[in-house]
Parts: C-alpha cells; structure tokens; sequence
C-alpha cells in the first residue's frame, strides 16, 4: 500500500525539504516589507495595516472595535416584478453551446440577474454534469470592458438600423452580380437557425454558408462518410466497454462531448454496493493528457508512431478474426499484443477511439470496431452527434476565392479566423479584396478589428433558441436576463436583412409548432406542449430503431499502406493540445478559467512548452527556462509523462485585441498548425529548439501543498481488492483527550470517490461561483495566495518518464475535533451543532493562527481586498462584474480568512424549506456546488445521522479512509481508495 509519491521534478530529485522555492508561504518579514511599501508608503493606515502593527494582540482587537462599517445602500422596488421574488433564486432552463462544447443548463438568478450555472439532470446528453467553462460561462456576460455594447462601423458607433440598410444593400448587389457572400460561423446545432439559414441562403442565392472550427475533427467525419456513407461522428458509450484503448483521444478533458463521456466511462469505475467488476482503460497517447492520467494503464508513443500502432494492431485482430493481414512488416513501437487479446475477448463490449485529424488512421480504427463488433454496442451511428462539423478544406478555399476578388461580402459570426487561422496573415491580406466584411460578436477579437462593421450580439444567457446535440435530442434555450447593452443575436440579424417581419421568438415557436409538437402525444396543445418543454429545457422523443448502415471497407488498404509507410522520426515532434480550461481560446478572457490550474500541469496563467524529462535533462533545460520553438519564446515546463523527444504547446493563448484577462498572455500557437492532404494537422516534425538565457515565472499551484510523506492519497489494484477487501481497511485510532462530541440533529459529510474523480476541476468553478471566490491574478498565485476553495491535488507515483496520475480534491475536512478552532484568539472559527466547521468574518482579525494550525492547508486568506478592486478583480470589477455575486454569501474584506463551508447557505434554504412544507429533509436533497457540477458524481454530500444516506453507507465500506486519521481530527470529509484494473500488466 505503501508508495512513494511527488508532485513535481523538483520535489522528486532534491526531496522536500531541499524545495526552497516551494515554501508554503511567503515570510512574515517579507509580507511586512511589502506592506510598507505598497500600502503604508501611499495609503492612509486601514483597519488592516492597524492590527498588523498592534500585533494582532487582544488590545488591538479593542481597540478596532470602534472602527465604522462600510455603508451599503439598498434600493428597494417601487413596483415588484411579479416574478421576482426578493431573497429567493428563480431557475430557467437554457442550454449552453460555444460552437465546441454542449450542455443543457439551469440559471439561477437572483432579482433578475444570473449568478450561477447549474446542470440540467433531464438531460440525457449531459446527465446533470457540466465542466469547468460551462460553470465559468455566467461570468462573460459582465464581461463590460470586451463585450460590444452597439454596432460599429469603422470603429465608430452607428445605429443598428443604418448598419442594416448598408449591409443589405451590399447583399442584394452582391447576389445580383453573381458574387459570393461568404457567412463564415461556428459548428451551429441548432435546428432553427439551420433553417432559418437555408432560407437566408434563398433571399441570397450566392450565400456560401462555411462552418469553421479552430481544433478540427474533419478527417472522422470524412472517414465515417467513407465507411458507412454518412459524414457523422457517431455516439460512443463508453458505459458499455469492458476495454477501452485510447489513442491519443482525450475523451475525459476535450475530445467531443467529454461532460457525457466522463458520466459513461465513471458507471464501471465506481465500484459501489459490492460490485467487484471493472472496466479496463489502456491510454496509448503522447503527451500527458487529462484522459491519460486516469487510465489503469498508459502507453506512450510518439506522434510519428501512431501509425505503425494502429496497423500493428489491425493485423493482431485480423488474425485473430480469421481475416488478412495486411502490411505484416510494420513493427509497432510498443506491444500490443496483450491489449488486442483483452479487446478481441471482449468482443462486443471493447471500444478504439482515436482522436487525431489524420483521415487514415481514423479509417483504420473504423476496421478495428467493425472487427470488435462494437458499432450497435459501444458505438451508435444511428444516434450521430451534430459538434464539430467543419470541413478543414473549406477556409483555404475561401482565402483563395478571397484573394482573386470573387467574394464580394463576407461575414464572420462568433469567429475569430485572423487569430486562430494558421494562415492568419495570408487571410486578413484576402479580406481587404473583399467589398463588405462584416464581425458578429459579443467580445471584441483579432477579426472584429479587421472587418468594417461590427454587429454587437447578444450572450447566450439574453439569447432564445435551441439545439440538437445528439440526433433526435433537443433543448430550448431562453433569455435569463434581459439584454444588458444594445445588442441583438443572429438570427435576429439575420431576419432583418432577409427583411421579415417577425421576431425570432416567433419564428422559433412556429418552427417547433410545426416540426416537434406532432412529435408527441403528451400534450394535446402546442401551448401547453411549449410551456413544460421550455421549463423542462429538453425534449427528447422516442424514435423506433433504424436499421444501421452497413460497414464498408473502401479505401482501407490504401489507408493501411499509408499509415505503415509514416516513418516514425527521430526529431523533435510539437503536438497542439486544448487545455481542459481555456479550450480553443474563445473563453481566454475569463479569469475564472485563466486562474483555474490546469489538471495536469497545475500552471495557470500561461501556455508553455511542455518537454520529457529525459529531454530537458540531456539539453540542461529547467521549468521557467525561456526557449525558442523555430523562432517563438515561450517557457518551458518539465511535464513527467511525455514521450520521448515530444514537446507539446496549448493552443487559445497569447491575444492582443482581447480584454484584460487574456490580452498578452502566452504565446499563440495556432500559426504551428500546417495543412496535409487537405486536413489541419496538430502535430508537426522537424521543428528546432534552443536554450535562451531568459527566465519566466510559472504560476505553478501544485507545488503548494505536499504529503510530507504522509499518505494522503491511498490506491489499491482491482486484483487485490477484489481476493482480500479487508487489507485496504484503513487502522483507525480513537485515542484522544478530546470529548466526544454529539450531533443531535444533522451531521453533515462529504464522500470523495477517487475511483470517480477525473481531475477536470468543474468543481474548483462551481465553488468559485458560488460562494464568491476571487480572482487574486498570476502575481498572487505565485506567492502562494491562490483563494480557491477547493483544491484538486495531483500527485505522481514512480517512474517520472511514464508516471502514474492520481487526483485527490481537497476541501476544508471540517474536523470533529479541529485543531484551527482551539488557536484563534477571538473565537472567529467554531463547531456548529451540526457538524460544521464556521467562519465569523466579522471577527477575524487576521492573526493566521488557524492557517499555521491546519494540517489540511485548506485555509486562505485574503491579503488585500480583491472584490471590486480592478487590479484583482478583472472582468469580475465594477459594479456591473459584482452582478454575478450571490448575495447569499458574504463578500469577503482584506485581512480575513475564509474556506470551504459545505455551501451552508444551501444547507440552510433546503433546511427552511422542509420546515415550511413541514417534512423531514430527504437524502441527497442539499448538494454543495461542488457536488452538483460534477460529471462524475465523485462527490457524495449527505446526513451522518442518517443510517440510511448515502454517505453512511459508504462511510462503512473497506475503501473509505479520511486524511491524516492518526491525528484524530475526525474530518466530516472522508475518501474512497482509488482502485486500478491493472489486469496483466501489458509491457509498454
């Protein structure tokens, strides 16, 4: 049971006591130095500064007692809206989709504002889960300084009105003359503007209707469109696989629809009430991905080599098959022939997934399932889903046609080519043949500056419509708030130059009158139908089984030959990934996400260039060393896990014309991609890179916190969990001086599935909105003085070239008998009757005693006043940014400490609720926002008190342990052991 774990190069070579960079916390002289020269040297003393000099003694405390509260206005309602109730938070279901990612939602607001994005449990796409940018999503509707707030032209403010008249002239000359009009948007799921796109298309017969996405899957499509005669990505379950073999698809972080995924792939992964079976996931990949952390075995290959695994592995199953072989000579670099005896016995239940944009390879791994038969098991053609549809060769072709002066309009929605294009310059040089270009968008970005008219457009969250996710699965979508500047969203655009009376509210009830309530036989009326879809926010009706297209093996060979000629290169090899966070860079501008750390790396703030160990050893390269990549600057980090001779960079970083929070910030990486046979490629060969004599601070997180040796996180493989449960048990140590203390009534607790947790941090978000977490920017991060709440842990066990990953989040333990709770001098931390652990921010002063007497290191403490402060506070300052707080929570001053409090405002509305309606409370009733945004459900909130939760069940079962036990806390927060399928371990 016992491993030696570490959580960086640094900590595993020198030992934690040789880290004297990685202290864990700035000292005290040097906090003093710098509060005399930032704050004492120009500002007037604050209650703050006072009690710093006076020591923080009971004097002091006196003293300052006397001081004036901050006065806050409240404005009452002359007239009451009637749907607004004040103190209490009304929900809309909408559905959320940035052109990349999906999600059916529920806002909550509060007084007509959005405060929080919650998941919509009627979804059978998302399943009641969502991620890191759908929670962060609210917080770009305040965005004030890079949102438009009226349309443009030339850089001036024109009316909406003449900005039409102009437009529409252009498009009638334009389509009387014969020339294109290029309308350029992201992947659109949505079934009405779909139509209501075609019928543009007719008012405008030159319309080229071109949809584009950044990080591109056109080679899946394109192969599935050879394969089975349909350009589709088909549905994938991963909840039917007993093997899963993963190939370079990071389906838990960014490959399509990894909310879903995640749901699917944790069901055989809990091993709950007894169930002993699991299943088994190989990750065969090239960089350190969210996915691969979490598979029971990982293979590393390099790009060049995929390949040659991919035909390697074709042939083992052809044999096994009784098929032909084909290129028998190709040697795969790593074995694959254990992994293709576990996928072939579990025929009908194994499922491939590749996610590289290479045409080929995504043919052959259509062969591989069609030989598992997993198409009508693990895969669903019949259920396609509509994401990521662009074809890679359709933007060359537009610049081409741009250049030679045959477009005479074009008009880019919710796009931003002239940064995320490779050929960025090339374009922006073709738009200026253009006679019209025209930028629809709610932020400003590299584009929008370049076209002549800008069209503000309305957030999703001020936005009516639909979509279609899934075939045959829909949602609505409905404004939650009205519309906060004088903006409108495409398709009301769209109707006005089409010159139709009518609003798209309108024309979207008409749509779903006419096509989806025949659909059903629920409701006798269209009115009745469209109020409880729209307050259910899906509908979804059942469609009889198709027959499935059958498979064909067209183009196979010559896929095959192709695949085993790539000649695997002994060269630095760059591979272009999407961090889990930012994405593609449409959400750069959100310092949610820019602060939140990225799960495998832990850096925020930053892209970077992530390299082997091996490698950086042998050229002397460290973490925050400065290099250059073919000519580019950018840091280095030491990524554990990396193939050899790999470097990798993140893409959707380094803006300009973008607001605060992403404006300079990393290096853009999209000028990397190249173009082969017609399809964007996120890896390249033959690129050089040299040591610079620079150095860059990282804000790495991890390091701020280490086991010490302790074992904090505990694992175990299914083997032996399964022949001896009770060698896991966890020796408990009652010995203590301490009363037992007695909870009367509740006694609330969180449950920690390990088995469950990915690692893709939703959780760090949803807190974060919640309960008013501030964005502190890279410079605090840096001094250890990040204020999440909740902190994701990764931790690394044995060889640091092909490590194992673990993910342990950790929140406030809310101990029984909490050593933070006897030091502080003025009793601002104590024990509720119900278990919890409280902070009065009233009356912290400050002292950190608390903080220094926390074995958890879960505490945080505000050093300067972020909330409001632009310095600090970024797009989430100003009185329009502070819209988004809940006034449910305290908005924390400078000079307290905070931490998690198990959201006890929710504690507290479910608890008066019940009493009202004059019931107990039920099981799973309260769930932190923790809890709720998980996809994977790794979080368990529930009663103690009650024999029959959930959390006292688990509470008894061999896996469950809590941190640090032999101190005798006694957290209310405890951990289920994380076990690994190991099987017969496959030699990589």
């Amino acid at each position: 049971m016992s491993h030696k774990y570490w959580t960086s190069i640094e900590e595993k070579n020198n030992g934690v006591e040789n880290l004297d960079k990685f202290q864990d916390e700035i000292p005290h002289n040097t906090s003093v130095q710098q509060l005399i020269q930032d704050d004492l040297s120009n500002k007037t003393t604050s209650r703050r500064n006072f009690l710093k000099w006076c020591g923080f003694t009971f004097a002091s405390t006196a003293i300052t007692t006397s001081c004036e509260s901050p006065v806050k206005k409240a404005i009452p309602y002359l007239n009451k809206p009637e749907e607004v109730t004040p103190g209490k938070a009304s929900f809309y279901a909408t559905s959320f989709f940035d052109g990349e990612e999906y999600a059916s939602v529920l806002v909550k607001t509060r007084e007509g504002r959005p405060i929080k994005i919650e998941p919509n449990d009627l979804s059978t796409v998302t399943k009641g889960g969502s991620s890191a940018r759908i929670q962060a999503s609210v917080l770009s509707l305040y965005d004030r300084d890079n949102r438009y707030h009226h349309p443009l032209k030339e850089g001036k403010k024109i009316s909406w009105e003449k900005m039409d008249e102009e437009v529409k002239q252009t498009l009638k000359n334009a389509s009387s003359d014969g020339k294109e009009i290029a309308l350029v948007t992201p992947n659109i799921i949505s079934p009405s503007t779909r139509k209501l796109l075609s019928e543009f298309n007719e008012k405008y017969p030159t319309v080229n209707w071109i949809q584009y996405d950044p990080v591109s899957v056109s080679a899946m499509l394109d192969a599935n469109k050879t394969s089975f005669g349909k350009r589709i990505i088909p549905s994938y379950h991963f909840d039917n696989a007993r093997v899963i073999a993963g190939i370079n698809a990071d389906f838990l972080g960014t490959w399509l629809l990894p909310v879903d995924y995640t749901d699917q792939y944790i069901r055989n992964r809990k091993l709950e009430e007894g169930e002993t079976n699991m299943s088994r996931h190989i990750q065969i990949e090239s960089m350190m991905t969210l996915t691969g952390t979490n598979a029971d075995q990982r293979m590393r290959i390099k790009p060049s080599e995929e390949g040659a695994v991919l035909v390697a592995l074709y042939n083992e199953l052809a044999m096994k098959a009784g098929q032909t072989s084909m290129q028998q000579n190709v040697q795969s670099p790593v074995d694959i022939t254990q992994l293709a005896d576990e996928l072939y016995s579990n025929r009908k239940q194994a499922l491939v997934v590749c996610g590289t944009n290479d045409y080929h390879h995504q043919l052959i791994v259509n062969a591989i399932n069609q030989m598992l038969g997993s198409y009508g098991k693990t895969i669903d053609i019949n259920t396609p889903i509509n994401i990521r549809q662009a074809e890679d060769k359709s933007m060359p072709e537009l610049m081409k046609r741009m250049g030679k002066g045959e477009v005479s309009a074009t008009v880019f929605y919710d796009v931003d080519p002239l940064y995320d294009y490779p050929d960025a310059d090339k374009l922006k040089e073709a738009l200026k043949n253009t006679d019209v270009s025209v930028t629809l968008t709610t932020q400003a970005n590299d584009t929008s500056k370049e076209t002549l008219y800008v069209g503000a457009v309305n957030h999703y969250l001020e936005s009516w419509g639909d979509a279609e996710p899934v075939k045959g699965k829909y949602s609505l979508a409905q404004p939650a708030i009205r519309r906060l500047y004088d903006t409108r969203q495409l398709e009301e655009v769209l109707l006005s130059w089409m010159e139709e009376d009518i609003t798209f509210y309108d024309y979207l009830k008409n749509h779903w009158e006419n096509t989806y309530f025949p659909e059903q036989n629920e409701y006798s009326s269209f009115r009745d139908f469209w109020s409880h879809t729209l307050q259910d926010g899906v509908f979804e009706p059942k469609y009889e089984n198709r027959p499935r297209p059958s498979y064909s093996e067209k183009g196979l060979a010559s896929s095959i030959q192709k695949a085993a000629k790539e000649q695997p290169s002994e060269e630095l090899e760059l591979i272009l990934y999407e961090k889990v966070g930012i994405g593609n860079g449409k959400h750069a501008n959100n310092p949610w996400l820019q602060e939140l750390p990225d799960p495998v790396t832990k850096a925020t703030w930053d892209n970077y260039v992530c390299l082997p160990p091996a490698y950086a050893k042998k050229h002397g390269i460290e973490t925050e060393d400065v290099v250059e990549v073919n000519g580019v600057k950018i840091p280095a980090l030491v990524q554990p896990g990396m193939a050899d001779n790999v470097m990798a960079i993140a893409v959707g970083y380094g803006k300009h014309n973008t607001g605060k929070a992403a404006s300079d910030v990393g290096v853009n990486a999209y000028p990397f991609i190249n173009y082969n046979g017609g399809y964007k490629q996120y890896t390249r060969k033959g690129l050089t890179l040299s040591k610079t004599e620079e150095k860059y601070t990282l804000a790495l997180t991890q390091s701020h916190h280490r086991m010490e040796g302790r074992e904090i996180v505990r694992e175990t493989n299914l083997e032996t969990f399964v022949k001896d449960p009770e060698s896991i048990k966890q020796k408990k140590h009652d010995t203590t001086l301490y009363k037992e203390r007695e909870f009367e009534g509740h006694h609330w607790a969180l449950v920690v599935d390990l088995n469950a947790c990915t690692g893709c941090g939703a959780c760090a978000i949803a807190c974060q909105s919640e309960n008013n977490v501030p964005v502190v920017g890279k410079e605090e991060v840096v001094k250890k003085r990040i204020m999440h709440w909740i902190r994701i842990d990764r931790y690394y066990k044995e060889d640091e070239n092909s490590p194992e990953v673990v993910h342990q989040p950790v929140m406030c333990q809310h101990c029984d008998n909490a050593p933070c709770e006897n030091v502080c001098p003025v009793a601002a931390t104590t024990h509720s009757n119900e278990g919890l652990n409280q902070m009065s921010y009233n009356r912290c002063i400050g002292t950190k005693y608390c903080i220094n007497n926390c074995p958890y290191k879960v505490r945080r403490f505000n050093w300067y006043k972020y909330a409001g402060n632009d310095k600090y506070g970024f797009n989430s300052a100003g009185e329009q940014g502070q819209m988004e707080l809940n006034p449910d929570v305290t908005v924390r001053s400078r000079g307290v400490v905070e931490k998690c409090s198990f959201c006890v405002q929710r504690i507290q509305e479910k608890k008066e609720q019940a009493k009202l309606e004059n019931r107990q409370l039920e099981d799973g009733e309260v769930t932190p926002a923790c809890a709720q945004a998980c996809p994977a459900n790794a979080l368990i909130f529930g009663d103690l008190n009650d024999p029959n939760s959930r959390v006292s069940q688990l509470l008894k079962s061999n896996r469950n342990y809590h941190l640090l036990e032999e101190l005798h806390t006694k957290p209310s927060v405890s951990y289920m052991t994380k076990v690994r399928n190991m099987g017969a371990k496959i030699e990589a």
